[in-house]
């Protein structure tokens, strides 16, 4: 009849009402559901969101009573005010505003829905059941009664607000002081486990795209910094604040990203990104719950399925194939369509992180910088790029001065490279700059050398070159690490200017050639010079290592023509 459209709207709205009676475990679930787009309809995703705060309210009669009963004393020896309904109601609880009467603060206070453990007892064990069959059924490889006895155990710790308000507390802790992150403060005196009190956050309705990415920057953090992370961020836990702040406002479940796999999944994002699809299925197998997947037939499918994966253009189905085809062979993994940037923190959080003194770590970003011994610049300006954007989009979104970009990109570049926590890659720069300069110090030899043939009479046509093949790729290395200091502009056309030297057929004329795209180009050297006039900008004991690199530079400078020299006498 041509109503389909509307009838979308009408069944969404039905299916709302159905999970409101059958109670809040269904509802926690239509809370997981509807902040996920790519999986249900717009129309019942509207419906659906309207679950995550806008829930029937129990008497208010009853929540006051529960307050008494729990802090044990009169709700007007509590507070001096206290409004008549609540201001907000969710599936295991509701909240009222109200005023502490010692101190005066404004507080939210949380009330748990009177016989809501019981209910939510015979509804997990009704969807476990109903899991087994589910399984048995459809076949599957995944334990679905395994993934619902989860799913409670976090369910029951979420109904603990004393529990929730140690999380709360963690939480400000670690992520308070985060940029434009607002965690409130939680009042333990006045907590217990079905009554929690925390700091009164004013609100605000308007929609600002600054705070998407503080939400994105913010969550990283807390998956691959901390490992401790808001396991429940729908748009109900997550509001702006009216001074612009994106605001935390429920701990109730929380999770915990243990340190191996922390690492372990760094090192994954960055071979799939990098398309080393054969470290990548090692990771994958490393982490297996069976040891008997490391062999055979899966091992061998696992590794073609990989490279058909196209992470640009289809990051959540093509990836999510391969780990979904061997169920719990491989460690199940979900790639949604923030993958990307995932991915370019994950590289910050290998080069910028506090972990980035972990050896493993350590051992997978030399093997990602060098292959069979020589430097892969290339991976270099994709971590430095990745973990910048990373790091400073937040910034320059909410100031919106785009000429300001290079300038700010290479100041956070030398900033972390000269910080204690850049030194694992500044050690990597000071070594390549001291290969190239000595690859220079022989190019500039011989072609003084050169020079000086044509000119001497009866020398003949034969020259002789200094110059090895790892000198000629240790010269071009110094070349892209030039044009990455003139900035983002100057290296986008390094790849240009680099691959279009001429091929002569001789070796010599090729590092000649190699060497002046060095030696005579004065509107690099004058844009490396541009980017240098931040380090006054810089603090003091950054500045100080700055001085110290030329002495670095020199000294294992000295350090390879000493070994050459040896080499070429003894040898």
């Amino acid at each position: 009849m041509e109503r389909s459209d509307q009838m979308f709207k009408v069944r969404a709205a039905e299916l709302r009402k159905i999970l409101v009676e059958l109670g809040p475990a269904y509802i926690k679930i239509a809370q997981a559901v509807s902040s996920r787009p790519d999986l249900i309809p717009p129309s019942y995703l509207d419906e659906l969101s309207l679950l995550q705060d806008r829930i029937s309210a129990f008497s208010t009669e009853v929540a006051l009573d529960t307050i008494e009963k729990e802090l044990g004393l009169r709700i007007d020896e509590l507070f001096s005010e206290i409004s008549p309904e609540p201001v907000a109601a969710a599936s295991l609880g509701q909240v009222y505003q109200a005023r502490l009467r010692r101190s005066g603060q404004v507080v939210a206070v949380k009330v748990q829905r009177p016989g809501v453990q019981a209910a939510i007892s015979l509804d997990i064990l009704i969807l476990r059941f109903l899991a087994g069959v589910v399984k048995k059924v459809g076949k599957f490889n995944t334990d679905l009664q395994a993934v619902v006895d989860e799913w409670a155990s976090s369910l029951f710790r979420e109904m603990d607000y004393k529990k929730e308000a140690d999380n709360g507390l963690k939480f400000r802790r670690l992520y308070g002081g985060i940029k434009d992150v607002f965690v409130p403060n939680i009042y333990m005196e006045h907590t217990t486990r079905r009554v929690l009190v925390m700091e009164w956050v004013e609100l605000s309705e308007v929609k600002d795209l600054y705070l998407v990415e503080v939400g994105v920057y913010c969550s990283f953090n807390q998956l691959l910094e901390n490992g401790f992370y808001h396991a429940d961020p729908h748009p109900g836990n997550l509001f702006r604040t009216y001074d612009g702040k994106l605001a935390y406002i429920d701990f109730g479940m929380m999770g915990e990203f243990k340190q191996e796999f922390r690492d372990g999944f760094i090192e994954a994002c960055l071979h799939l990104v990098n398309r080393d699809f054969d470290a990548l299925s090692k990771d994958c197998h490393s982490r297996a719950s069976s040891t008997n997947c490391r062999k055979g037939a899966r091992y061998k499918s696992f590794n073609r399925c990989l490279p058909r994966c196209d992470c640009q253009r289809s990051p959540k189905y093509k990836l999510w194939r391969p780990f979904r085809k061997f169920g719990n062979y491989y460690v199940q993994v979900q790639i949604s369509n923030t993958f990307i940037f995932f991915s370019g923190y994950s590289q910050s959080c290998c080069i910028g992180g506090d972990r980035n003194n972990s050896p493993q770590l350590k051992s997978s970003l030399r093997s990602l910088l060098y292959k069979d011994g020589a430097f892969r610049i290339d991976r270099l300006e994709s971590l430095l790029t990745e973990s910048l954007r990373a790091r400073t989009e937040k910034a320059l979104i909410k100031s919106q001065r785009e000429e300001a970009d290079s300038r700010v990109v290479f100041k956070e570049i030398l900033s972390f490279t000269l910080k204690e926590k850049g030194s694992f890659v500044r050690e990597i720069l000071v070594e390549e700059f001291a290969k190239g300069l000595d690859a220079l110090g022989l190019a500039t030899f011989d072609s003084l050398t050169s020079a000086a043939t044509t000119v001497i009479p009866f020398t003949g046509s034969t020259s002789f070159s200094l110059m090895s093949k790892e000198d000629m790729i240790n010269l071009r290395t110094l070349q892209r690490l030039m044009f990455l200091m003139a900035g983002p502009e100057s290296n986008k056309k390094s790849f240009e200017e680099t691959n279009g030297v001429s091929s002569p057929n001789n070796k010599q004329g090729a590092y000649l050639e190699e060497s002046s795209l060095l030696s005579y180009q004065p509107e690099l050297v004058s844009e490396i010079l541009t980017m240098f006039s931040i380090i006054p900008e810089l603090p003091p004991e950054s500045q100080q290592q700055l001085l110290r690199l030329p002495a670095d530079v020199a000294g294992r400078l000295v350090s390879r023509a000493s070994a050459r020299t040896i080499q070429r006498i003894f040898l």
